[in-house]
């Protein structure tokens, strides 16, 4: 946004958030009337070069400034700041979280329901500027009705446009053109020349048209609020007598007991310990589907308990909460400006002084040019002025890039700044890890048979005991495969117990007696070992290893008794994942660090050709750079800490978070907060769709600015319609970017 846009914010305070911590010796200040680039430029503009200043930490969201900085540099800084016309708050006395005010500060709350602050006082305006046109058409001339006129049009624009005026004035004397520089210019201009009605009823409508849009910004701008508003304010905690209490969330310690009622919000990220729920977790991950919870299963705050009671243990402070960081994440990312947002910056402050430069040479040159009089060329210089306005350039950019930020988060995908956001469309191939990438993450018995016609409910039986006494991730696939497959039945209570002589047999499996007979559950190579081996037995096991299984093998004394196949089974969104990708032109690759049988098979099913097994992680940054040079931008998709490297290399690196490694979150640029793959192509599609808004909204800015300098030159565009050109585009554009909240990816 430009300084046009200086209107409050309509925001209902959210205070259960907390907001993001501020560095040890920094101090964060609120800065009410800084809500977009210019205002930032314009502080740094001021603070530039200033000795003691180490770091300036800008949140337009949230309009917060954090200057970390010596105490006499910070004095200094706040000094300057305010003599550039910028109020500034501490930020502990600010306000909560979310509540935030424009540059007009009226000293009220816009309440429920009611009018938005200034809008009374700008109506009185427009009805002063009314009155003084209608005196300037019908009343007779004479100097008492001029004079009575004049004073009703000072009037409204006091009314109207005093901040435009201070705002103005103090960025001519500083040498800088600004919007409140150019509308203090065409204003005064206006009135001098004899134009006064209209120079009241321009700055009536202009703040008017302001607050209007401010409005609609607000939309974009506080739509983060409502993942704010989505944990209650207060959990029901157990103390240590058993008595259930009530507390503000920000009172609840590390490891509390707290209780979800049916129906209830979960309050903080925790561990269930007791009770049984289907948990909707779609404010947190965008599932569509509520995902069933018990004991042992962990919960995010913000989630809904939907059928049943819910114990749990609090293991995240309401500031370290998923929610938490994924708000502060958001925030982050709407501060950091995209790549079209810095070049339209950049335009624009070259773009301002230029038209500036304009008016003046239509107002000296035209006369002796074009033979037209002094106070006609004044006028239609003063016209351009106001035309120049670049807010609807400005204003574009920021507004589309928090929509496209907030609508990815709400369907569970964290983008940690416009420019991934942006950039995402440019991918031409995407790596995938394997493991917990594409699969589950987690062996499971995916098929088992008997062998040498032996019993099948006793080959169930012995191998559930001995796999149940190793914790071996094998072995606990297989013994979870067969209880899930109520074989589990056929063992007494006391099978478990009822080896004897367990062996460990390092990298080949376990061994020991069952019913004083010896039995051994182990690999191909311990059955090798035992040569029990035969043709038909080796071809068994190589049409399980050739779909990526790993075989397990149950044997006696006299021979193989059970085949039992354990598998990492492909994730069900990851086909159709694969195949989006494909549709939208990105090619998929599959790096993995699993031998190359198993990454092959893996693959197939999911429908990947290129596939690399056994990669170190040295290697897979090795593949991601080959990628770069082969297909162009590249990202890469895993979850696990050998997958880091080649997440910060890749162009865009795609975290899995709801299982990924901590490091991996932090080193990727988008986190997947359901580890859905298709999100993946979700994100390519909202980039693309983006960026078109973007341009859009550029090409309309321009064409009707094109549109009216020809009019103000060459043809009769008055001040009024110079107006509402410009603030007709600003709300076209701001309009155009909210449509990205209201689509999905």
């Amino acid at each position: 946004m430009t300084d046009c846009c200086k209107q409050p914010s309509h925001t209902p305070a959210i205070a259960n958030i907390p907001a993001a911590p501020v560095p040890a010796g920094a101090t964060r200040f609120r800065i009410p009337a800084m809500d977009c680039a210019v205002e930032e430029a314009d502080i740094r503009r001021v603070l530039a070069g200033m000795p003691g200043i180490r770091s300036l930490n800008f949140q337009l969201v949230a309009r917060t400034l954090t200057i970390d900085a010596q105490a006499e540099a910070l004095q200094a800084a706040v000094s300057a700041i305010g003599q550039a016309g910028y109020r500034m708050q501490p930020f502990a006395a600010a306000g909560p979280v979310g509540e935030t005010h424009g540059g007009h500060d009226h000293g009220h709350a816009h309440g429920h329901g009611g009018l938005p602050p200034g809008l009374p006082r700008l109506a009185g305006a427009l009805v002063l500027a009314g009155v003084a046109e209608a005196i300037s058409f019908f009343a007779p001339a004479g100097l008492p009705w001029t004079l009575a006129g004049m004073a009703l049009a000072l009037a409204a624009i006091f009314m109207a446009g005093l901040e435009v005026y201070q705002k103005g004035l103090t960025a001519l004397f500083r040498r800088r053109l600004n919007i409140n520089a150019l509308m203090t210019v065409a204003v005064t201009g206006a009135f001098l020349i004899g134009q006064w009605p209209e120079a009241a009823m321009v700055m009536a409508l202009y703040s008017i048209a302001e607050l209007i849009e401010a409005m609609a910004v607000d939309r974009a701008r506080n739509a983060i609020k409502g993942l704010m508003a989505l944990a209650p304010e207060e959990a029901e905690i157990r103390q240590p007598d058993g008595q259930w209490t009530t507390v503000p969330l920000a009172d609840v310690p590390l490891g509390a007991t707290v209780r979800v009622r049916p129906g209830g919000r979960i309050p903080l990220d925790g561990l269930v310990t007791a009770g049984a729920s289907a948990v909707n977790q779609a404010p947190v991950t965008g599932e569509s589907l509520p995902v069933d919870k018990a004991a042992g299963d962990s919960v995010f705050g913000g989630t809904i308990s939907q059928t049943g009671a819910l114990e749990l243990r609090v293991t995240a402070a309401a500031s370290d909460s998923t929610l938490a960081r994924i708000i502060h994440a958001v925030e982050q990312a709407q501060g950091a400006r995209a790549p079209t947002q810095t070049f339209i910056d950049r335009f624009a402050a070259i773009y301002t002084p230029a038209v500036f430069l304009l008016a003046l040479a239509v107002a000296a040159l035209t006369p002796l040019a074009l033979d037209w009089t002094w106070l006609e060329a004044l006028y239609k210089a003063l016209v351009l002025l106001v035309i120049a306005c670049p807010c609807a350039l400005v204003v574009s950019t920021p507004v589309t890039v928090v929509s496209g930020l907030t609508t990815a988060a709400r369907r569970g995908i964290l983008i940690k700044g416009g420019t991934y956001l942006e950039e995402a469309r440019r991918l031409k191939a995407v790596a995938l890890d394997k493991t917990g990438t594409i699969t589950q993450g987690k062996p499971v018995l995916v098929a088992w048979q008997v062998w040498n016609g032996a019993d099948r409910a006793e080959v169930g039986r012995l191998a559930a005991t001995l796999a149940a006494r190793s914790d071996h991730p094998v072995s606990s696939a297989i013994a979870q495969g067969l209880k899930d497959g109520n074989l589990q039945s056929a063992l007494p209570a006391e099978a478990a117990e009822a080896v004897e002589r367990l062996e460990a047999l390092s990298g080949r499996g376990v061994q020991g007696q069952i019913g004083g007979q010896p039995y051994a559950l182990g690999n191909h190579r311990l059955v090798e070992e035992r040569r029990q081996c035969s043709p038909a037995l080796e071809a068994a096991l190589a049409l399980h290893e050739q779909q990526g299984r790993t075989v397990t093998l149950l044997a006696s004394g006299q021979g193989v008794l059970g085949i039992f196949a354990v598998a990492d089974t492909i994730r069900e969104s990851s086909r159709q994942a694969i195949a989006e990708l494909k549709a939208l032109g990105v090619t998929p690759v599959m790096l993995s660090g699993d031998n190359a049988a198993t990454a092959s098979a893996v693959a197939a099913q999911a429908g990947i050709i290129d596939v690399r097994g056994n990669l170190l992680p040295e290697e897979k940054l090795a593949a991601i750079r080959e990628m770069q040079g082969r297909y162009g931008a590249t990202g890469m998709i895993g979850d696990g800490i050998n997958d880091a490297p080649a997440l910060a290399q890749a162009d865009i690196g795609f975290a899995m978070g709801g299982a990924g490694a901590d490091i991996a979150i932090e080193a990727a640029d988008v986190v997947i907060m359901n580890d859905n793959l298709r999100r993946i192509a979700e994100t390519v599609r909202l980039s693309r769709r983006t960026h078109a808004v973007l341009w859009q909204n550029i090409t309309l800015a321009l064409g009707i600015k094109i549109v009216f300098f020809v009019l103000a030159v060459f043809g009769s565009a008055t001040m009024w319609m110079a107006v509402f050109a410009d603030m007709g585009a600003s709300l076209l554009v701001v309009a155009n970017g909210l449509r990205l909240l209201r689509r999905k990816a």
